[in-house]
């Protein structure tokens, strides 16, 4: 079992990131994917697991751990209206707005829909 540190988890997302972002991927590069993969899955297992929340109560939770507030997300939901009324309930996160809320926070984007 490898210990990483969060530091360390950090750099491999973002080669993660930077894998998943190019139109096709070698052999080896697939391969190496697999492996970062492997790790980030390990180390996720090492965590405390999360509460049974999701959706918009999640996004909450992730916005104070981030110290984020509504006018930090308008690049995902375009207005800050949006954002408010996603909040409040008046309005329902979108596919796309899951995927890139995903993007954003590091987390896959099934987080945000029921167990």
């Amino acid at each position: 079992m490898c210990k990483l540190t969060s530091q360390e988890l950090d750099v491999i997302q973002a080669v993660v990131d930077a894998l998943l972002d190019r139109p096709e991927l070698m052999a080896d590069e697939k391969a190496y994917l697999n492996v970062l993969g492997a790790l980030i899955y390990e180390y996720e297992q090492t965590l405390e697991p999360l509460p049974d929340i999701y959706g918009v109560e999640l996004l909450k939770v992730l916005m104070t751990e981030h110290s984020l507030r509504q006018k930090d997300l308008v690049p995902i939901f375009k207005t800050e209206s949006i954002v408010s009324d996603v909040l409040r309930g008046r309005r329902n996160l979108t596919v796309n707005h899951i995927e890139q809320l995903a993007k954003f926070f590091h987390v896959s984007p099934a987080v945000f829909f029921p167990a």
